[in-house]
């Protein structure tokens, strides 16, 4: 078991009059590559909010949140360690932006750059470094509003990876996308599993579910019902029981798809 990059013991959280967690308990290692899967609205993104520290719980006695081993979270230092892409972060992009400032915020954390955010040099390197790796370099002059859902989907995997983080966070990362396009972005994804980067995989969609995912997480009406290996979760009957309805599971090597029941 590999070192812990988010931890939360007996976690209760509320949006506004609503709880969306009162009993929550969980540990995701890095190193090790998972999936949390549930229907809408049953926590998934809430989760991400709390690791992102866009979300807070209620402090309580033996209630515990760690990031990275602390429960005192720097969000500059939190921004070089965890990257995160998600369609949502799409929506917030003027369709004016170059796509080469779009990757170059990721270092601010900004949406765009403003004229008080001056990339260095060397962020300039490394920006075009990172866009030749994942072959959207051709992007880099056109407008965001300009490109494809798949174009766009993969600069802000760009945005995402300028700090090299060791975890990457991608909430419903291939919603809206066409069959090549995703494709594209799960082969990445892959390369990125191999290459040492933690991925942590947020989606109701299971054919959006690599191969190197080890671990499921089951969510449903913020409780966990489920948390053990894909061998054992990616299963015709667990998956009913998560989304409430028949369901039949296809496998093919490590890929996975789903039928009616």
């Amino acid at each position: 078991m590999g070192s812990p990059y988010f931890e939360l013991q007996a976690i209760e959280a509320w949006l506004g009059s609503r709880a969306v967690f009162s009993d929550l308990s969980l540990r995701l290692d890095l190193g090790e590559h998972a999936v949390l899967l549930g229907p809408n609205g049953s926590g998934k993104s809430s989760l991400i909010r709390l690791l992102c520290r866009e979300l807070y719980p209620v402090v309580k006695p033996g209630s515990t949140l760690r990031i990275f081993g602390s429960e005192q979270v720097n969000l500059w230092q939190l921004r070089r360690r965890l990257g995160l892409l998600s369609s949502d972060l799409e929506g917030r992009h003027h369709p004016g932006l170059r796509g080469v400032d779009v990757v170059l915020a990721g270092f601010f954390g900004s949406i765009g750059l403003g004229p008080h955010l001056q990339p260095t040099a060397r962020q300039r390197e490394r920006v075009a470094q990172l866009m030749a790796e994942l072959q959207v370099h051709p992007l880099a002059q056109r407008r965001f509003g300009e490109l494809s859902s798949g174009e766009r989907r993969r600069l802000l995997l760009a945005r995402a990876l300028v700090h090299q983080p060791e975890v990457l966070v991608l909430d419903e990362p291939t919603n809206g996308l066409d069959l090549r396009s995703r494709h594209q972005l799960l082969d990445l994804l892959r390369q990125l599993a191999g290459g040492g980067t933690t991925l942590l995989l947020v989606t109701h969609q299971i054919e959006a579910i690599v191969p190197e995912i080890s671990r499921v997480l089951m969510m449903r009406q913020g409780r966990l019902i489920g948390d053990g290996s894909a061998q054992e979760l990616l299963q015709s009957q667990q998956l009913s029981t998560l989304f409430d309805t028949p369901l039949r599971l296809i496998s093919h090597q490590g890929w996975h798809q789903v039928l009616p029941g």
